[in-house]
């Protein structure tokens, strides 16, 4: 359908145990992919009961920013995001998934697949959602098309879908994924969600903009198109008039297209 230390598992449990929680958790933990420390920070939605079933939303930052910025950050796409974890009872986590420069290289990728596995070892977590803008929807829709099975659904607003043909940022790409597209134009390939329409089986919602000079929209155009034709169901949001923005009405729109499709 289309429509143009905390960081042990110990502590996980404990946190669990402790119930209703309002503010945000700043978790640190020990990456298996390198050994070194990374964070991320969780929130639990009011009311929560260790014993109860709760979905999982994922919020992935943007170039530049951090953890806190779905968290703490009033623009629209992060103030839906929370708005609607909360109306949902979902549990809400925002990784740094390598900070500022992520773009979900092979690091990133592994700390977001050992975070889920930690979160799913200490809550009732029912189904996984992603979300994010810019470097963050890009790196939703990478994420997915990577791990079909861990994801239930994608939210992504102003991604990109494609890395080879993406020339923005490409110090910080390159530094992410070990090398240039030139250098290394497989890894781009793998990375990039709109070569692997196949693999995207969740419900995905993604909104894009006509005007949008940080990342274009055509290759999310493309790939919306193709999930189409492939009787996906897909909610694609085109602003012709906008910039590298999602208004919270639009964000609001693709959570609620996700959440209710999904299984």
């Amino acid at each position: 359908m289309v429509l143009f230390r905390f960081g042990s598992v110990v502590m996980f449990w404990l946190l669990a145990a402790l119930g209703s929680a309002q503010e945000a958790l700043d978790i640190t933990f020990m990456a298996d992919y390198d050994n070194t420390e990374q964070k991320y920070m969780l929130l639990l939605p009011e009311g929560f009961h260790s014993e109860a079933q709760h979905d999982l939303l994922i919020a992935l930052h943007g170039h530049g920013s951090d953890r806190r910025q779905f968290i703490e950050n009033p623009r629209d796409e992060c103030r839906g995001t929370r708005e609607f974890a909360a109306k949902y009872g979902m549990i809400l986590v925002s990784p740094d998934y390598r900070a500022t420069t992520s773009w979900m290289g092979p690091a990133a990728e592994a700390d977001l697949v050992q975070i889920i596995g930690t979160l799913k070892q200490s809550y009732k977590v029912k189904r996984v959602f992603l979300c994010g803008g810019s470097m963050g929807g890009t790196a939703a829709l990478t994420f997915a098309a990577m791990h079909p099975e861990l994801v239930d659904g994608v939210a992504a607003m102003n991604p990109t879908a494609n890395l080879l043909e993406y020339e923005g940022f490409q110090d910080a790409i390159a530094e992410s994924f070990g090398g240039t597209k030139s250098e290394i134009p497989f890894e781009y390939k793998k990375r990039s969600a709109e070569y692997w329409p196949e693999r995207l089986t969740m419900p995905i919602g993604v909104t894009v903009s006509g005007k949008d000079d940080v990342v274009p929209p055509q290759s999310a155009m493309r790939l919306a198109n193709v999930l189409s034709q492939l009787q996906r169901d897909v909610l694609f949001v085109y602003r012709e008039q906008a910039g590298h923005v999602t208004s919270l009405e639009d964000a609001r729109t693709i959570l609620e297209f996700v959440f209710n499709r999904a299984k």
